[in-house]
């Protein structure tokens, strides 16, 4: 029995991928349908990075149309992911070899915040992803110590610098400027804000699909920076069960709502206690108060990831728990909500400025 690609069209408009909670069609996966005889051959262009799912996905389709198709023969299904550009606040000049912008908040210090920036820039790097992390804590730079890198960045041409790598991403921070980890940051706010400014700007990023931003705590000189001056895509608050932590995470939130930053979505992090004796878990910080704050607001709840030592000790070696335990159940959480991340930025508005060419006027 024949068939065409309206029907292989038909077939996946029936099958919804996981992670969009679209069906394929819907999503503008599917590319290339070839049909040839009885065999079809086709592409899943996935708008977000799933390196670890790929496989998982190509055999879902596989036997879908499998079943689906009467009289199929060979089927051959090609996943991959491509990330795009996604529109920013208006009037704010893009950044040169950066795609997306994500920003990680938090309104008060001791959330765990930049563990959670670097764990989640590693994820999306294990799914794919090209990134980097821009540590825009002035004051309190950690990002050095948990990728494990020293030394100062090379500049070729005495203008701008090389970012540093260490684990698959691209870093810069103020610490990697100053000399020793115990020199304090003396600054005014208005120096601190043209430092990051000039980190963000004068740092040659090479093809970045998505550069995470470590923001310092609070809604200071720094996070109305970022709001007016850096192009963001979207923003992720972190949190932890506890009422005076939420009750801070939701003035950062509101402070995103003003200045017209998209909120992608909330992480409570230390969300229970793992006993590392016994395995007990426990919600010493209180339960569900990162859920009702997205109730509340009608954004995201992203996930929870609990309160262990392996997580800080690991941080605090240079080697982030992505990286140190690639495999493992935490690891599995960070990916997780960083895929779910990366599918909140496709599903927005794209950036086609690109695709429209330069006027330039030149006298004559």
């Amino acid at each position: 029995m024949s068939f065409t690609e309206a029907d292989v069209q038909s077939a996946l408009k029936n099958l919804i991928d996981a992670n969009t909670q679209k069906d394929f069609v819907a999503g503008k996966s599917v590319k290339n349908v070839k049909i040839s005889g009885s065999d079809v051959s086709l592409d899943i262009l996935l708008g977000y990075p799933a390196r670890s799912v790929w496989g998982d996905i190509r055999v879902l389709v596989e036997n879908h149309l499998k079943q689906t198709l009467s009289g199929a023969g060979k089927i051959t299904v090609n996943v991959s992911s491509k990330v795009v550009p996604h529109a920013v606040q208006r009037g704010v000049a893009l950044v040169d070899g950066v795609k997306n912008i994500i920003a990680v908040a938090s309104g008060k210090g001791g959330v765990g915040k930049s563990t959670t920036a670097v764990n989640l820039a590693l994820a999306l790097a294990a799914e794919g992803a090209r990134v980097g992390i821009l540590d825009a804590d002035i004051y309190g730079p950690s990002q050095p110590t948990m990728l494990g890198i020293s030394g100062q960045p090379k500049s070729r041409d005495g203008k701008s610098m090389e970012p540093m790598s260490n684990h698959g991403l691209q870093s810069m921070s103020i610490g990697y400027m100053i000399a020793g980890d115990d020199a304090p940051m003396i600054w005014r706010g208005p120096m601190a804000t043209q430092a990051l400014d000039q980190l963000l700007r004068q740092t040659q990023w090479d093809d970045l699909d998505y550069l995470v931003v470590d923001l310092p705590p609070g809604t200071g000189d720094v996070q109305l920076t970022l709001a007016q001056k850096v192009p963001v895509t979207g923003s992720i608050i972190v949190t932890t069960p506890q009422d005076i932590a939420l009750l801070d995470a939701r003035k950062g939130l509101k402070m995103f709502e003003k200045v017209g930053i998209k909120i992608i979505g909330i992480v409570e992090n230390m969300s229970t206690h793992i006993c590392s004796n016994c395995g007990h878990e426990e919600h010493i910080f209180g339960a569900g108060g990162g859920a009702k704050m997205c109730a509340d607001y009608n954004v995201e709840f992203l996930g929870s990831l609990p309160l262990d030592i392996r997580i800080r000790e690991q941080a605090d070696s240079g080697r982030p728990t992505v990286v140190a335990e690639p495999d493992g159940d935490i690891s599995k959480i960070y990916k997780t909500i960083a895929r779910r991340i990366a599918v909140k930025v496709a599903e927005m508005a794209q950036d086609h400025s690109a695709a429209f060419p330069k006027i330039v006027v030149q006298n004559t």
